[in-house]
């Protein structure tokens, strides 16, 4: 067939034919940003591209996210438009320049110039020339280190915006421009020079831009140290000859041998040998688990013991830890509603300083009558003590160490929101089988009517259960192969929503299931009614077996909860949550399980298909709601949740489909995850506060507003100062949730 005609023939038929949209995801690191505005300007250049259908630039981690149409454009189209708004982007596969080391040099360079300044201030050696020794010192200073602000705020400027390099820009030029005039005699004898304000400014921005990059560094060390977990190299196994490869030669299918000790190179399936594996990089189990053959393996996992030969079954990108890394790096790059107000701020942020600049110098110097240095230094010291990057670092930063802490801990943040929605949980609604439960039933009792035994009960109930993957399906089967029943093979069998399933055996129709099931299809379960109140009393799960409309008997399975089952709820409701047992299990065995775990409500006797319906319930009486469901059946109503919580092993775990994903499984993880998002709001909030409060108190002390009453003013070089860490308090305090590793 024509493709290139296909749309035509279908307008031909009277219809509509779009092609459907190839979309690929680009990341990439990003090089040059410097403030809010810097990660805006870039956001704007690239969503005015045709073809991109999402930016997300991530300030604190200097990474970029782009969703585009690769019919249209593609990624190499995406870097020149970031070199094109005056930015770098470097592929993900590349490696990236150590910022701290490049900062720290720019630290001593400008110390090689402003430390003589001061001494020669103090100490003016060279009599009559010191001054041309300053100017010469500077000017070295003013065009090495301090050439990054020019090009930062001209492409800042270029972009239609301002940001924190055009305030610094404006303050060392005009410290140093007015110096050099006044050295010159261009502005008369006897004029001041402040070759020392614009020399010490750069350096004391560049030492705080060391600092800060420092602690974004410490912020992203989690990530990085996962990413360091994978195995550089695989035994590839090629007929009867082993060889070491690199890793990036495995293919899916590929044979590798893993030897005691080694790490496990990619995800696989055990074909041969059996061994004790450490997981805890996945799941914070420090226990190793025996591991045989038929079983999946982890990459980056330890072998402990065991030789063991696996077939890999995903390599790259497809391995659970890049899928892992992924995550993670988008949930870090993923803005949380919070962080908006710090963004409309920084758009007017940096002409409002400027115009308060200007300002500054007037009314000192015309209205307040005082010497011009006078009023420009306070001009200067305004120019250069306001800064947006606090408010732009306040929110990402927390996120980062936020999520990092919780990747530390098994638990996975798909999104920045999830953070911050996570801490305004009021309900959180509980599925029972593999969530308070292991999900392994087992048949504990089995009751039959007159002149029916229990093994052709079971052999009958098996033979219809194994055409289902349902938990309880498998212990049916799993039971009837431990006390070797035999089986026969049943015909047609479908399931009855949520209800059970109904086959065809030897001329009869054969029903199995619960209660409703049987009622529905015209079955009298009267004779067993005694039976099935008491076994329902004591917690247990009923399985109902009828031939045609007779009643052959009924199973009692027990499905055993989780050892911290009850101890995650006491957490939920210790942190003010209501709690909700959800269950599609008859309300007498529902409310055994929710007697034993300590839950505040039940919500019994809910088909899968209903769940997400009592999910918007709860939401319609105004109350955020949290879902917790093993990511498979419950995936309606973990997505209609405002947050959901799947319960996932570390294979499965991209498959899930909540917004926080407990990749060990533990139940008190949930509890945990919402104490990690309360303190991470807190931290976000601290952060804004601190960014809005220095600089409502730092510009009207760098404008001198205090200097009449107690003589108190900044001179310039300590306003950058000042500026430079208000960012590294930011971070640092962002950083101060890395204690919750011990705590949570």
């Amino acid at each position: 067939m024509d493709h290139m005609k296909t749309p035509q023939k279908v307008d031909g038929l009277g219809f509509e034919a779009h092609p459907q949209a190839a979309i690929e995801t680009v990341r990439f690191y990003l090089e040059g940003m410097s403030c809010a505005n810097c990660a805006a300007a870039i956001e704007k250049k690239l969503s005015g591209l045709d073809g991109v259908n999402r930016v997300v630039v991530n300030l604190a981690g200097e990474m970029g996210e782009v969703d585009f149409d690769r019919r249209v454009l593609s990624s190499e189209t995406i870097f020149a438009a970031v070199s094109q708004a005056g930015f770098r982007a470097i592929p993900r596969d590349q490696k990236r320049a150590d910022d701290a080391a490049i900062a720290l040099r720019w630290v001593f360079v400008s110390a090689a110039g402003a430390v003589p300044i001061m001494l020669l201030m103090a100490w003016p050696i060279f009599g009559a020339v010191t001054l041309l020794v300053h100017a010469l010192l500077a000017t070295l200073v003013q065009f090495s280190a301090g050439l990054t602000f020019y090009r930062g705020g001209w492409k800042s400027l270029k972009n239609g915006a301002a940001n924190m390099d055009v305030l610094v820009a404006l303050g060392i030029s005009a410290a140093y421009g007015y110096s050099l005039l006044s050295v010159s005699g261009l502005l008369g004898p006897g004029q001041p020079v402040f070759f020392e304000t614009s020399a010490m400014l750069i350096l004391f921005i560049r030492f705080g831009k060391w600092l800060e990059a420092r602690a974004k560094g410490r912020a992203s060390a989690a990530l990085k140290n996962l990413l360091h977990l994978q195995a550089d190299q695989a035994i590839l196994i090629e007929g009867e000859k082993e060889t070491r490869v690199a890793i990036s030669r495995v293919r899916v299918g590929d044979l590798l041998r893993v030897r005691p000790g080694d790490k496990i190179p990619v995800d696989g399936e055990i074909i041969d040998g059996s061994s004790s594996i450490d997981e805890s990089m996945m799941t914070g189990e420090s226990i190793p688990v025996y591991r045989e053959p038929g079983d999946p393996v982890i990459g980056a996992t330890i072998n402990h013991s065991g030789l063991l030969t696996i077939r890999a079954t995903r390599v790259g990108e497809q391995t659970v830890l890049s899928q892992i890394v992924r995550m993670v790096e988008e949930a870090q790059g993923d803005k949380a509603p919070i962080q908006r107000l710090a963004d409309r701020t920084s758009q007017f942020f940096v002409p409002i300083v400027v115009a308060l600049s200007v300002l500054t110098f007037l009314v000192w110097y015309l209205l307040g009558s005082a010497e011009f240095s006078f009023a420009f230094q306070m001009a200067i010291a305004v120019l250069v003590i306001a800064c947006p990057c606090a408010l732009g670092l306040a929110t990402p930063t927390a996120i980062m160490v936020g999520s990092s802490v919780g990747l530390e801990r098994g638990m996975l943040f798909k999104r920045a929101s999830v953070l911050e929605h996570i801490s305004r949980l009021q309900v959180i609604l509980l599925d029972k089988t593999g969530t308070l439960t292991t999900g392994k039933f087992g048949v504990t009792d089995i009751v039959t009517v007159p002149g029916v035994t229990e093994e052709e009960v079971l052999s009958l109930a098996a033979a219809v259960e194994a055409g289902s993957a349902h938990p309880l399906a498998r212990g049916v089967v799993a039971t009837a192969q431990q006390r070797e029943v035999l089986f026969p093979q049943v015909e047609q069998i479908a399931e009855q929503g949520g209800m059970g399933l109904v086959a065809h055996y030897d001329g009869f129709r054969v029903l199995c299931g619960n209660r409703t099931l049987l009622e529905d299809h015209g079955v009298d379960l009267t004779s067993l009614a005694v039976q099935a109140r008491a076994l329902g009393d004591d917690g247990r799960t009923l399985i109902y077996l009828a031939r045609d409309v007779q009643l052959l008997g009924l199973l009692g399975l027990a499905d055993e909860l989780k050892e911290t089952a009850a101890a995650a709820v006491a957490d939920l409701k210790s942190l003010g949550l209501k709690t909700v047992l959800i269950t599609g299990d008859n309300r007498v065995a529902a409310n055994a399980v929710a007697t034993r775990v300590g839950v505040d409500e039940v919500e019994a006797e809910v088909l899968p298909v209903d769940k997400q319906d009592r999910v918007k319930a709860y939401q319609q009486r105004g109350l955020r709601v949290g879902m917790v469901g093993d990511g498979i059946n419950d995936a309606p109503a973990l997505a209609q949740a405002d947050i959901g919580i799947a319960i996932g092993s570390g294979t499965d775990v991209a498959k899930e489909t909540g917004d926080l994903i407990l990749v060990g499984g533990e139940m008190r993880d949930i509890a945990r995850g919402i104490r990690l998002g309360r303190k991470t709001l807190s931290k976000i909030k601290q952060n804004l506060f601190w960014a809005f409060f220095y600089n409502s108190l730092g510009i009207p002390l760098a404008a001198g507003l205090f200097y009449p009453i107690w003589g108190l003013y900044l001179k310039p070089e300590y306003a950058g100062l000042a500026m430079a860490l208000s960012s590294v308090s930011v971070v640092t305090n962002s950083l101060l949730l890395r204690r919750l590793r011990t705590r949570l």
